[in-house]
């Protein structure tokens, strides 16, 4: 009986890491939220945050294939689209290059874009002019228009970055609908009531979320935010799950999160 319980567990415990290793990763979840507006006409966004890519493998070959399904007006990434190792400002442009969208796709830094350089000896100088070589607008504590009517304010990571929310919303017009985007959620309980929608990542979910017991990790920056929607109907925040994965290379019980938000009536 001892020796068949012993093999039951292995098994499981096999099983259990074939899945998070190489099942749950790769089964992006398309989650679609609607957010009440006065807007001229709807506005579909599709929110993208921890990419932690190292070139284009499966997983980012399912993401380009439901942005193809999904045709969004615009691309959101709340930071860290670098992975691990060396020169991965390049191992990321084959992904951000591929990315399209009619009205943009639009880019802030996470904690991995901040401390890149501390890690490796191949920084990139000029995020600003990489960026734009790949079509991206990147922002940094400044805001934007995505169309007339609709301005994204781009903060800089509030884990270990230097957001300046004051500089960014000083550009934009008081009648605009004001989407802000940052890497680490934490930063809510600054903004909320400023901005009627934040887009945020940083948790990945908690990435291993074992039964019947609480989330055991999330990277300092996360506050008590976890996924999903948070705030009120004045100031709401989306945490997505992100794509990728950080520390170990698994996802359990904690699928990668497509968000795609449609704003207004």
């Amino acid at each position: 009986m001892r020796n068949l319980l012993l093999v039951f567990i292995v098994f499981a415990g096999l099983v259990l890491a074939i899945d998070a290793t190489f099942i749950e990763p790769h089964r992006i979840e398309v989650t679609h939220s609607w957010v009440e507006a006065s807007l001229a006409r709807p506005l579909k966004i599709a929110h993208l945050t921890d990419l932690h890519t190292t070139g284009i493998g499966r997983p980012e070959r399912q993401l380009l294939s439901l942005l193809d399904a999904e045709q969004p007006d615009a691309i959101v990434i709340t930071g860290d689209s670098l992975g691990w190792g060396h020169n991965a400002y390049e191992h990321v442009r084959p992904l951000l290059s591929s990315l399209h969208a009619p009205l943009g796709v639009w880019l802030v830094r996470g904690n991995w874009e901040n401390s890149y350089p501390l890690r490796d000896n191949y920084p990139v100088h000029d995020e600003q002019a990489f960026y734009s070589q790949l079509g991206i607008h990147f922002l940094l504590n400044e805001a934007a228009p995505i169309r007339p009517d609709v301005w994204l304010v781009g903060l800089d990571d509030p884990s270990n970055g230097t957001p300046d929310l004051d500089a960014a919303m000083s550009t934009v017009p008081k009648d605009a609908y004001t989407i802000a985007a940052f890497h680490a959620p934490e930063f809510f309980d600054k903004i909320a009531g400023r901005v009627p929608l934040v887009l945020a990542g940083h948790t990945h979910g908690g990435q291993v979320r074992l039964p019947f017991v609480p989330v055991f990790w999330l990277p300092h920056g996360s506050g008590r935010f976890l996924e999903g929607w948070y705030g009120e109907l004045g100031s709401k925040m989306y945490v997505s799950r992100g794509i990728g994965m950080s520390g170990l290379p698994i996802r359990f019980r904690c699928r990668p999160e497509l968000s795609m938000i449609t704003v207004g009536r």
